[in-house]
């Protein structure tokens, strides 16, 4: 039976609230649209990322645009790209999207933490050492808490968590001064090399040595932390190979092709029949827990670092 409107006795005043209420729910779904949009740099992506359909965030879009009365997006053949009135917006519509998320996740603690999801960014040793035990640790005890893993270099890392992609992050120290940190753990940078190699019984390895043979190194951000210790040292080894991918480095240094200097945590359980040898000169890598603000995050989100803290090593 359908109810008798007549019996709620709704003013117009609450007529007027509720309508400006469900107008700004729909208006942080425009907001959503326009910042993804600008994310991934089309409308179709921005669509599979909020669930929608591409006509829809194309039509969330030009209603915002309609409603403020300027061009947020040059479309053309090659995509879209940011007007300069849209540019000068992002950062505003970026602030107001990263607070309905806090909104959101502070109502979702209101539910004892029944359900969610932990966004983290990482590193490859960090995700294939630590993580995966921490995880099933704490899915024990949470089981509907969910994960999404994204994996970066430090930049890209530190990126996410400034633009609230992640909830927190993996980096070695120092950061950014805007982020938040929780120290973790002193990580030796080991030099890697083959198990006949003539060095291969000296108790440390000599720092000069490194000139003397072909070196492989990882690329990107992870290179930054050995490039300090040829700049203290006041070497400069040319690299005979750059990968993104540290197993690689491992399986080319088994085969003889050169040596390489990785962080002691991907060297564990590896399958690779090299050595690691610690340098005259100790060298290390300060690996941090990085975020906007701790006080900001999800309820499961702290739950799940005080896991990490207090049983990472377990």
């Amino acid at each position: 039976m359908i109810p008798n409107i007549t019996k709620l006795n709704v003013s117009h005043d609450d007529h007027d609230k509720i309508g400006c209420e469900r107008k700004r729910d729909m208006n942080i779904h425009k907001y959503l649209a326009f910042v993804k949009a600008v994310e991934y740099g089309s409308f179709t992506k921005a669509a599979q990322s909020l669930n929608y359909t591409q006509s829809g965030i194309s039509r969330m879009i030009s209603d915002l645009e309609s409603e403020w009365g300027v061009l947020l997006f040059e479309r053309g053949r090659a995509g879209i790209s940011l007007t300069s009135d849209g540019l000068k917006l992002l950062p505003q519509l970026k602030r107001i999207c990263n607070e309905h998320e806090i909104l959101i996740r502070q109502i979702e603690e209101l539910h004892d933490m029944q359900s969610g999801i932990i966004r983290i960014g990482t590193f490859s040793s960090v995700a294939t050492h630590w993580l995966p035990n921490m995880i099933k640790i704490f899915r024990k005890d949470y089981p509907e808490i969910d994960f999404e893993l994204l994996l970066g270099d430090y930049t890209e890392i530190e990126n996410w968590i400034i633009e609230g992609r992640v909830d927190f992050g993996f980096l070695r120290l120092p950061v950014k001064a805007e982020l938040e940190t929780i120290f973790l753990e002193k990580d030796r940078l080991l030099v890697v090399i083959p198990q006949d190699h003539p060095l291969a019984h000296c108790d440390k390895f000599p720092i000069n040595e490194i000139m003397n043979n072909p070196l492989m190194l990882l690329e990107k951000g992870a290179n930054a932390e050995v490039s300090e210790i040829f700049e203290k040292h006041h070497i400069s080894p040319k690299a005979h190979f750059t990968t993104w991918d540290d197993y690689a480095i491992m399986s080319m240094v088994e085969n003889g092709l050169g040596i390489s200097i990785l962080p002691e945590l991907i060297l564990q359980r590896i399958p690779y029949q090299i050595i690691a040898k610690e340098l005259e000169v100790p060298a290390y890598r300060n690996i941090c827990i990085a975020m906007r603000e701790q006080k900001s995050l999800s309820l499961a989100s702290k739950r799940f670092l005080e896991y990490l803290s207090y049983r990472k090593k377990e």
